[in-house]
C-alpha cells in the first residue's frame, strides 16, 4: 500500500490547485445524479483482477496518474469509482451537461489520490456524507457546480465534508506538497517566459 503522503502529493503535482479548479467551474448535473450512480457502481469495476490502466484506457481512451498506484486497494477502488461515473453516461444515460465534457481524467484522479486515501472508497456506497464528498470532488474538478449551486456555495459545502480538512497532520503536509507544487509551476512559467523572450530576441 502506498504511503498516504506520497498519494497527496502525487495529488499535488497532477492539480491546478483549488483555486483555479472553482474558477473554471460551470453549472454541471445535479449532485444527486451524480452521488446516486456510486451508490450503483457495479462489481466488475471493483473487481480487482481487471487492470487500473485498461480500465482508463476503455473509459477514458487515455491514462491516469493513479495507475502509477493501482497497487494500493484505496487508490483502485477510488478511481474505479470515478471511471463508472464517467462509463455510466453510456450505460444509463448521458448527464446534463455531460461529465464526459469535463476534465474527466483529472477528476478521476481528484477522487483515487486526494479523496480516497484519507476517506475508504469502501464507504462511498453506503455513508451519505462520504458519497456526497466523493460526488462533490467528482463535479469540481470535472469542472462542475452542482446543478443549482453557485461557487461559494459549493464550496462551503464541499468544505463542510472535507476528510482530508479533518485530519489536520494530513491536511498540513498536505498544503506543504500543495505550496511546494504551486512554486514549482511558477518556476516553470518563468523558465517558459524566459526561453520565449530570449527566443523572440534572436
Amino acid at each position: 500500500m502506498a504511503d498516504t503522503e506520497a498519494l497527496l502529493a502525487a495529488w499535488s503535482e497532477r492539480s491546478d490547485g483549488e483555486a483555479e479548479a472553482w474558477a473554471r467551474a460551470r453549472p454541471g448535473p445535479s449532485l444527486e445524479s451524480v452521488a446516486g450512480r456510486i451508490s450503483r457502481i457495479p462489481q466488475e469495476f471493483l473487481d480487482e483482477r481487471i487492470s487500473l490502466r485498461a480500465l482508463a484506457g476503455d473509459v477514458l481512451g487515455g491514462q491516469i496518474v493513479a495507475s502509477r498506484f493501482d497497487d494500493d486497494p484505496r487508490v483502485r477502488q477510488g478511481a474505479a469509482i470515478g471511471l463508472w461515473l464517467v462509463a455510466s453516461e453510456g450505460v444509463i444515460e448521458p448527464l446534463e451537461p455531460a461529465l464526459a465534457s469535463g476534465w474527466a481524467g483529472l477528476a478521476v484522479d481528484a477522487l483515487a489520490l486526494r479523496v480516497a486515501p484519507v476517506a475508504s472508497p469502501s464507504e462511498w456506497t453506503s455513508d451519505d456524507e462520504r458519497r456526497t464528498e466523493a460526488a462533490r470532488t467528482f463535479l469540481l474538478w470535472c469542472g462542475f457546480l452542482p446543478a443549482g449551486e453557485d461557487a461559494a456555495t459549493a464550496a462551503s459545502l464541499l468544505a463542510a465534508c472535507d476528510s482530508l480538512a479533518r485530519n489536520r497532520a494530513l491536511a498540513d503536509a498536505f498544503e506543504g506538497h500543495r505550496h511546494r507544487a504551486e512554486i514549482a509551476r511558477k518556476l516553470a512559467e518563468a523558465r517558459r517566459k524566459e526561453a520565449a523572450a530570449r527566443y523572440s530576441s534572436e
